[in-house]
């Protein structure tokens, strides 16, 4: 029995894998079931078996490629009190995480359109999430605080990470002082 078990798990893994391995080279609108089967050396019977549908094997997905990095430190952000150490500490560790995981994230960003629907809305839940750590502590109210929430959650976006360090080539660290003056500069005095 048990060595039965090892195999259904060793079987799993591997499909979670080659779902992995795809998704980061060629994207999640290119890949299929036939593709993963293939990549993970098993049938397509077998996939369907382990995750008889999509929204199962994204999560294992994601599951398991969260598990190989780093993951920004929320918690450690929140505990900074002065909004611009906070803000300048999140986006460091944001973008940090985006460097590290560029090549899946774009294909992600990329294809999100397929991804399953509540898989959508964990991820824009995420980035909101992110966003209202990082507005926390600033004190601005209105208008301005209205702003400084759009500025905040254009800076936590992947697409907005991408667009500063790959396309426009600037380090993180540019990027990262860019999107706080900006936000500072939104936020007004007494911030």
């Amino acid at each position: 029995m048990r060595d039965r078990a090892e195999q259904v798990s060793r079987t799993r893994r591997r499909i979670v894998e080659a779902t992995v391995h795809l998704h980061a080279t060629i994207g999640l609108a290119a890949t299929t079931v036939a593709g993963i089967a293939q990549q993970a050396g098993v049938t397509r019977l077998t996939v369907y078996r382990h995750f008889p549908d999509v929204e199962q094997l994204y999560a294992a997905c994601k599951e398991h490629w969260l598990a190989q990095q780093v993951q920004p430190d929320v918690a450690s952000w929140a505990r900074t009190v002065d909004p611009a150490d906070r803000l300048r500490l999140g986006l460091s560790d944001l973008y940090r995480f985006y460097r590290g995981g560029e090549a899946m994230l774009t294909n992600v960003d990329r294809d999100r359109e397929v991804l399953p629907e509540d898989v959508r809305q964990s991820n824009e839940g995420t980035d909101a999430h992110l966003r209202d750590v990082l507005l926390q502590p600033f004190a601005a109210r209105g208008a301005r605080r209205r702003r400084l929430k759009a500025v905040l959650g254009h800076a936590v976006k992947f697409a907005t990470w991408r667009s500063l360090c790959v396309e426009q080539e600037l380090s993180d660290r540019e990027a990262v002082e860019t999107m706080t003056a900006l936000a500072l500069s939104t936020a007004g005095p007494g911030r």
